[in-house]
């Protein structure tokens, strides 16, 4: 069922959780193998459904127990045609794989949402490139082209929401939030940063979200910060600069390596949970409007039980 922006749950205030690295966590943590970072490959047999249960029962347990909100994001980051083809996906097999993963938070959903903790479920889109570098950029009109299968999909299924995530170039994201847009679904997009705050193409963070927004009348619910540490970007967010209120949330690594380094570390690098939790408590401090919080590579339940324990602290106060 579509829903207007203004009636998600998190843009009326509130804390919100997100999970943490999921494909990291899978494969550092429970010793699967997943081709592309493609978790969406562990739908195919029961051993993979249990372990992506269990990831997000996890996850959702620690915004219950905390009375604060969540957003359940799909495992289908991956779950495009053209990454779906190297891994041998019929065009049958992606649309199912796409459905199994709502259908699976649905379920969370109904065993762990309660009145103080309100869950949404959100349809995950990932970049049609990698996440860390922007590769060939489409046109808006080509990427619109390329997601709107995958965002009918989570529309036929009845998702709260779209998110963008890793977005590594304003022109996807512009794509992406047509699709939704054509789907009357509310949508979030996530820019992905590199040490510097700004985008793998060079763009300034404010650039990106002024350009999206300009495209598309104002199009994203809510804009959000992923796939880096929050020295890399936080000094960004206190320039006081218009584009800085339309930032509702941040998924952030666990390192402070740049994505090359990353891509070279043969180690997972998890940072320090507790760190983390009170490097997000104090970015929220300075901006209370970022009130979903989560992490990405690297990040696990235990960072996401920091974010929540730093929070509420600091609310507390």
């Amino acid at each position: 069922m579509s829903t207007s922006k203004n009636t998600l749950p998190q843009m009326n205030g509130g804390l919100f959780l997100t999970d943490g690295g999921i494909e990291t966590t899978l494969i550092y943590q429970d010793g699967f193998d997943l081709p592309y970072f493609a978790a969406f490959h562990l739908f195919r047999d029961e051993k993979g459904l249990r372990a992506l249960r269990r990831y997000f029962a996890r996850h959702a347990s620690i915004a219950r127990k905390n009375d604060m909100g969540f957003v359940l994001e799909s495992a289908t980051w991956r779950a495009s045609r053209d990454w779906a083809e190297k891994l041998g996906y019929s065009a049958a097999e992606l649309e199912e794989v796409n459905r199994r993963a709502i259908r699976l938070l649905r379920e969370i959903k109904a065993e762990y949402e309660t009145p103080n903790s309100r869950m949404v479920i959100s349809g995950c889109v990932g970049p049609r490139g990698d996440g860390y570098d922007p590769g060939r950029i489409m046109s808006p009109e080509e990427a619109q082209a390329y997601h709107s299968q995958q965002v009918r999909i989570f529309a036929d299924e009845g998702v709260d929401m779209i998110s963008a995530i890793t977005m590594t170039n304003p022109h996807e994201a512009i794509g992406v939030t047509h699709a939704a847009q054509a789907a009357e679904l509310p949508v979030v997009v996530s820019f992905t940063v590199e040490t510097d705050g700004n985008l793998p193409t060079g763009d300034s963070l404010g650039k990106a979200i002024n350009m999206v927004d300009r495209a598309t009348g104002n199009g994203p619910a809510y804009y959000m910060i992923n796939c880096a540490h929050p020295t890399h970007y936080e000094s960004r967010l206190m320039s006081g600069e218009p584009w800085v209120e339309r930032i509702g949330g941040m998924r952030a690594n666990a390192s402070r390596l740049s994505h090359a380094e990353l891509d070279k570390a043969t180690e997972l690098d998890d940072g320090n949970p507790a760190e983390f939790g009170r490097q997000f408590a104090d970015i929220r401090s300075r901006l209370p409007g970022m009130n979903v919080l989560g992490g990405c590579c690297g990040t696990d339940h235990r960072h996401v039980e920091q974010i929540a324990l730093s929070c509420v602290e600091a609310k507390a106060v």
